[in-house]
């Protein structure tokens, strides 16, 4: 009986909750909502969701709402903002509240974005090729000719595998009347598909049973096609498709890196590709492999700077003519943007009844291209009521300068300039009917003040070209606004995202990409390593010892400053000396005296090689191969940035010794990280080559200064810059001299400081590397390196000057050049002979 009424009280207190949580949700006047129908009720599949929500409780629901946030931030998902004064990197927006669509309306969904996909594929077929649709009036030669994304180098080739869409997106949303219509194409290089991805998992694994008991249609079947239609593309065995990215600076960088990962595709920028032959190689640690097929999420106009955009650093020169000689697949083909363009959607309903002998399934936002006079006259006669958009691009100059406009909200000037312009270029532009975004709920508030309100929402879904036809995402990515009156939605301006669950009427069969525990194929070996990744780890590795060894200088000055020392001593003056030399601090340019040149190596900005230029180069190199590293070796990085940008409130030695140590832990945390994180693997070994090449130059470079003709006072400075102090005490109980501290600080290889253990370890991982030398021959870093450490193997240290260590520094910087040579530019002896002539 106990248990009974138990029951029956938990149950009455969910039924309130659930009441609770709508109980003042009112839909937008004339906007279609996704929990409210058209008959004023909540639509089935909602009223169950907010009843097992209510049933949760709003402890267990905000403790599931974490649990998604947390994977989010554990995953290292973001959001990057452009021009953003607190950083240009938030946490990912995810709304808690999923999409959720019925599964009959998913069928027709479905069947519109597969005729769809035909359709535009159909039409880009036609304008690359005999081009019959505009020369038989159907569709406007101005809307393909004067498209920027028409591209005409690539008139009369033929894609590998004869279609040009491979990956397409589509926004809709609800009409007024419900009915799903589409506001916009994507089909240049559509993205999201990845945070769709993340969001999914982030949600089903805070709320898993949810998401069984609701039959949710899985992703990974369409991912799994998608893949493998790309793969049928490739012609090589040794070929893998790579993921063609912008860089790390796109907004979307973290989708790129987590669709590679996830489908299992080679992630590189347009530095990772040459041509050669007509025919696209990738650039790797083990030489140039070919590339067959590239996913791309780089604008077409920006893939070959000698055919498109010259001013592009982003693409690969003469992947036009691979395209050409259909040596290369690119999904999407180059080129595909054509059809994102306004002014195609007016046509779109006429064309699809041409070229498949069907009506259009899903219709557009009314659209009036206004290079036809009607149309023109329609739009100037409504103006105040229509959307005044670019009819081939996102912006224009002028007005639509930011975009699209509403005719009724422009002043009487800005209203007669564009009629004007209207009047005098109508082919520029469009009229569209202006589009009251449908809404869905939204959580708001915690605890038994929880409840849902409306917002406004676009539903992005996609499309993949598999091996047996297109097939669509059962789900996708929703943005939503957080103004209940926007236009239109965008994660940069505020906006949110939200799962997407297609529910099924059956139990769903549970696919993933993901191995399971028990079928992981054991490997103990990584990806190819692209020569961009490896340039950057090395650079990395350089960057932190460069920074390391300028704030030791820095702080053995700084030290002195606090123990009264005399700026003018002959130890303060060969620790300046030594600082000037490795380009932290400028004598002849800036101050002179050792407290302002320390401060100015600290904190100046603006000059080369200090440390806060020198961490602002680490993170950036970091920031390249950010996929590579753990989050604990990031945030150190990060964080190093951070502290050395931040101004120093104090200009005395003990300010400047603070700050010092500090980032000099960060530094520590970094290199400990590195050694006992990292697998011994090619990517580990670059960094190892930077981190050893860096510090033996630095170790050289304070032995000229502080190690030769030199009293107690200065050989004990160069211990402090060697980190050797304790290791000569116990050693040799007694003041420094000159012989045992050089031996210790160049010739000691078991001294993880000494230039000699540099010398063995840039040796050992050389040897470790793929071979670039025929016949087993050594390589030009390899000789070199071998001879470096042989010449200190054998050295004497009563025989030593500063010439012969100077001499070591060079060879140092030799061994760079080669490696760079090798493994990053892929310069052949052949090629190094024609540049010296």
């Amino acid at each position: 009986m106990v248990n009974r009424k138990d029951s029956s009280r938990r149950s009455r207190a969910a039924a309130e909750r659930a009441m609770r949580l709508v109980a003042n949700y009112k839909p937008l006047p004339g906007a279609a909502d996704e929990l409210i129908g058209k008959d004023g009720r909540m639509r089935p599949h909602w009223v169950r969701f907010v009843e097992t929500m209510a049933e949760l409780g709003p402890r267990e629901v905000a403790h599931r709402f974490g649990l998604a946030d947390r994977h989010l931030a554990d995953s290292g998902v973001v959001l990057r903002v452009y021009g953003d004064e607190t950083g240009d990197e938030r946490p990912w927006p995810l709304s808690h509240v999923p999409f959720l669509i019925a599964p009959e309306e998913w069928k027709h969904l479905e069947a519109g974005l597969i005729q769809r996909a035909k359709l535009l594929d159909a039409i880009l077929g036609d304008v690359y090729d005999e081009g019959k649709l505009a020369r038989d009036g159907a569709l406007p030669a101005a809307i393909v000719a004067g498209s920027p994304e028409f591209l005409r180098p690539l008139v009369g080739s033929r894609p590998v595998g004869d279609h040009h869409l491979r990956f397409y997106a589509v926004d809709v949303g609800r009409g007024p009347d419900g009915r799903w219509w589409v506001l916009s194409d994507r089909t240049q290089a559509p993205s999201g598909a990845g945070y769709a991805l993340e969001n999914r998992i982030a949600l089903s694994q805070a709320f898993p049973d949810i998401y069984r008991n609701f039959n949710v249609e899985r992703l990974a079947g369409f991912f799994q096609s998608f893949r493998a239609g790309l793969n049928t593309l490739n012609r090589h065995e040794e070929t893998r498709v790579a993921l063609l990215t912008p860089g790390p600076l796109n907004e979307t960088y973290f989708e790129h890196a987590y669709l590679a990962r996830y489908l299992g595709f080679v992630l590189v920028e347009g530095g990772d590709l040459t041509v050669r032959d007509n025919t696209v190689y990738m650039r790797t640690i083990s030489g140039l492999k070919r590339a067959d097929v590239l996913l791309r999420r780089l604008d077409a106009d920006f893939t070959d700077p000698l055919e498109f955009n010259p001013a592009s650093r982003l693409g690969v020169p003469g992947l036009a003519g691979a395209v050409r000689h259909r040596n290369v697949a690119i999904a999407n083909a180059l080129g595909s943007g054509v059809v994102e363009a306004r002014a195609m959607l007016g046509f779109l309903p006429g064309l699809c009844r041409r070229v498949l002998g069907e009506s259009l399934l899903l219709p557009n936002v009314a659209t009036w291209w206004c290079g036809q006079s009607l149309e023109r006259d329609h739009v100037v006669e409504e103006f105040d009521r229509m959307v005044i958009a670019p009819a081939l691009g996102s912006t224009m100059p002028g007005i639509l300068s930011r975009g699209s406009v509403l005719g009724g909200e422009l002043t009487p000037e800005q209203k007669a300039e564009l009629i004007h312009d209207i009047g005098r270029r109508g082919s520029d532009y469009v009229g569209q009917e202006v589009v009251k975004l449908s809404t869905t709920p939204v959580w708001r508030g915690e605890g038994e003040g929880a409840h849902l309100e409306p917002r406004p929402s676009i539903l992005r879904l996609y499309v993949a070209r598999s091996s047996d036809g297109w097939t669509v995402m059962p789900g996708g990515f929703c943005r939503i606004s957080d103004r209940p009156d926007a236009r239109a939605v965008t994660l940069q301006q505020g906006g949110v995202s939200a799962d997407v669950w297609v529910l099924s009427d059956q139990p769903v069969a549970e696919t993933t990409l993901l191995s399971s525990p028990d079928k992981v194929a054991l490997r103990r070996t990584t990806t190819t390593l692209p020569s961009r990744a490896g340039e950057n780890l090395f650079w990395l590795g350089r960057y932190v010892e460069r920074t390391e060894a300028a704030l030791r200088i820095v702080r053995a000055i700084a030290g002195r400053l606090v123990d009264a020392e005399g700026t003018g001593s002959s130890v303060m003056n060969r620790l300046v000396a030594t600082l000037v030399s490795s380009g932290a601090a400028m004598s002849e340019k800036g101050p002179t005296q050792p407290p302002a040149l320390a401060y100015a190596a600290l904190t100046d900005r603006g000059s080369f090689n200090t440390v806060p230029r020198l961490a602002e180069s680490c993170r950036r190199a970091a920031s390249v191969i950010r996929d590579r590293l753990s989050p604990d070796a990031w945030r150190a990085v990060a964080d190093l940035e951070i502290l050395t940008a931040r101004p120093l409130e104090g200009r005395t030695g003990s300010d400047m010794l603070e700050r010092a140590n500090d980032a000099l832990r960060m530094i520590a945390a970094f290199s400990g990280l590195a050694q006992e994180n990292m697998v011994r693997q090619h990517g580990w070994r670059f960094l190892e080559l930077g981190r050893r090449i860096d510090r033996g130059l630095a170790i050289a470079r304070a032995t000229r200064h502080c190690g030769f003709d030199a009293r107690s006072g200065e050989l004990d400075a160069l211990l402090e810059l060697a980190d050797s102090q304790i290791t000569y005490r116990i050693r040799y109980v007694m003041q420094s001299a000159r012989i045992p501290v050089l031996d210790l600080v160049l010739l000691d290889s078991g001294n993880p400081r000494a230039l000699a253990f540099q010398a063995a370890r840039i040796r050992q991982a050389l040897a470790e590397l793929p071979a670039h030398a025929p016949g087993g021959l050594l390589s030009p870093a390899d000789r070199l390196a071998t001879r470096l450490f042989a010449e200190l193997e054998t050295a004497d240290a009563a025989k030593l000057d500063a010439n012969s260590v100077f001499a070591h520094e060079k060879s140092l910087m030799q061994i760079s050049d080669e490696i760079a040579l090798a493994y990053f530019t892929h310069r052949t002896a052949s090629d190094r002979a024609e540049a010296s002539d």
